[in-house]
């Protein structure tokens, strides 16, 4: 075999350019030529054994997750591949698409170079060098029981079921050498399932999966949307006297997205869409900008998506772990949690009033102790939020970062875990300027004032009405990330509201809680001190 050969047999890019054929959006048959996308995940998979891909639609994945494991296949001796799809109709879609790649494939214009088919039926593609590509249905039983596999790639994961326990399952199958590789590539379907705490986890840099993702402006997109590019622009100066977008026309959102990286034409491709759908979330779902759009859920969502989003979009960075450690006066037990839950995002400015709202747990690891500080003008001056402090030493940063942000005013919930803290709020560290609330004492019958707000279906329900109100009225500014986060899965059933799943370890809703105390400090108005 000659050296030019060899290595185009040793590189997909140069493999699939020239041996794979795939049909294009004009049903013509053309050489496949990686997009951009496909080209950073084709690198990004020979660094990382477990990536997963989150995309708009008609990214083009599928098909280069074909015509990777094919090139596989045909290179490779004993390689053993699994290709898992979400329904029935999607498995057969992609394994007539792969059989008709392998099919184009010039076996007589390079004879003893390509291996043969020894087995052809409707889920599987056996070679005559041993390798061997699998494609089945993810359905209830475990995924790749009994085998083991040098590649699995999962085909629109988010909307498998038992998504947990079936990843679980394959993983356990995946061969344990160097080049085995596990890929997932889905578009996203809401925050109520295994695969949002996959995804944000990678985000975070906190899985071993890498994340990927392929917003609706992506590069790739102007090639293959270039007829609704053209129709969109000439919908535009139809409506607009024959004048094309500029940048003076761009509102906040357009403007940001413009220097995300979307072209003028991919924002009047935007509106055209827009045009015809029933409003900017529609949209997001569609075609995302963003892992976090990609998420959104319209649905019973409590908080306007499309704010929460757009504050996710513009708000502030905290301080820096090294500002912090910089900060003179900082007190000294919050050393302990810079980096583990504390957030400044404004230092205390003198004469000033602040709020805060005070949720307390366990300490357990389950849930989160929180703690959200607003400034008097209602924006987020800091957060605490951290799932492991036992509620003693909770108490004691609450009483800190109370004194520190000018003695502030603090709505704790009563509820639970939260009586002990405020016991010792008030009997150990005296802390006077604290939320109280008119309650029925059990013995007289009669109201009295009580430290702390009794959380109940009814408050609960004007507390979150509140500050949802605040919210989108824009009278309160919320910088934490983490909040808004949890904004984005807080939903109403049946009257409830709270997140998606209950307290569970992908979903929380404690800084929301927090927030809304807060918030229920400052409409008391009340200052004791």
């Amino acid at each position: 075999m000659d050296k030019k050969l060899q290595k185009v047999l040793e590189n997909f890019e140069l493999f699939s350019k020239n041996f794979i054929k795939i049909t294009d959006n004009d049903n013509a048959l053309v050489k496949f030529e990686l997009n951009d996308a496909q080209r950073e995940i084709d690198a990004l998979m020979n660094e990382s054994k477990f990536i997963c891909i989150g995309k708009a639609r008609q990214a083009g994945i599928s098909t280069f997750s074909l015509g990777k494991a094919l090139w596989r296949a045909l290179t490779k001796p004993n390689e053993n591949i699994l290709i898992v799809s979400y329904k029935s109709d999607s498995a057969k879609a992609l394994f007539e698409k792969l059989k008709d790649m392998n099919d184009r494939i010039p076996r007589d214009k390079f004879p003893n170079v390509f291996p043969d088919k020894r087995r052809d039926n409707r889920d599987e593609l056996l070679f005559s060098n041993g390798s061997k590509i699998k494609s089945i249905v993810a359905g209830t039983k475990d995924i790749g029981r009994g085998d083991t596999y040098t590649w699995i790639h999962l085909s629109e994961f988010a909307f498998f079921t038992n998504q947990e326990k079936q990843l679980l399952s394959v993983e356990q199958s995946l061969a344990k050498g160097a080049n085995s590789q596990l890929t997932i590539e889905t578009t996203s379907n809401g925050t109520g399932n295994h695969y949002y705490k996959l995804y944000m986890q990678a985000m975070k840099g906190k899985s071993k999966y890498v994340d990927y993702f392929i917003p609706f402006y992506h590069k790739l997109y102007s090639k293959q949307f270039t007829h609704d590019y053209d129709e969109a622009e000439a919908w535009y100066k139809a409506v607009n006297k024959g004048r094309r977008l500029s940048k003076e026309d761009l509102d906040d959102v357009e403007e940001k997205l413009h220097e995300m990286g979307a072209t003028l034409r991919q924002l009047m491709w935007r509106q055209w869409k827009l045009s015809d759908m029933d409003g900017e979330e529609q949209f997001q779902q569609e075609y995302p900008s963003t892992p976090l759009e990609s998420f959104i859920s319209t649905g019973n969502s409590v908080f306007n998506q499309s704010m929460v989003l757009q504050r996710l979009s513009f708000a502030d960075a905290p301080l820096t772990r090294a500002e912090m450690k910089e900060i003179d006066n900082l007190p000294e037990i919050m050393n302990l949690y810079i980096g583990r839950g504390f957030e400044i995002f404004e230092l205390p400015q003198k004469s000033v009033r602040y709020y805060a709202g005070v949720d307390t747990a366990s300490g357990s690891g389950k849930d989160f102790s929180t703690i959200s500080l607003f400034n008097e003008e209602g924006s987020e001056v800091a957060t605490f939020y951290n799932n492991k402090i036992p509620v003693y030493k909770f108490a004691e940063v609450a009483n800190v970062l109370g004194r520190w942000y000018n003695y502030a005013f603090l709505t704790v919930e009563r509820n639970s875990y939260g009586l002990p803290v405020i016991e010792r709020l008030r009997k150990d560290y005296h802390y006077l300027n604290m939320f109280k609330q008119k309650l029925f004492d059990q013995q007289s019958g009669k109201k009295k004032l009580k430290l702390g707000f009794l959380t109940t279906e009814v408050s609960k329900a004007i507390m979150v009405s509140d500050m949802k109100e605040q919210f989108e009225c824009s009278m309160i500014n919320i910088q934490c990330k983490e909040t808004l986060q949890q904004m984005q899965m807080f939903v109403e059933n049946n009257g409830k509201t709270g997140n998606k799943q209950g307290s569970t370890d992908a979903h929380h809703d404690d800084l929301v809680i927090s927030t809304a105390l807060a918030i229920q400090g400052m409409k008391l108005n009340k200052w004791y001190v």
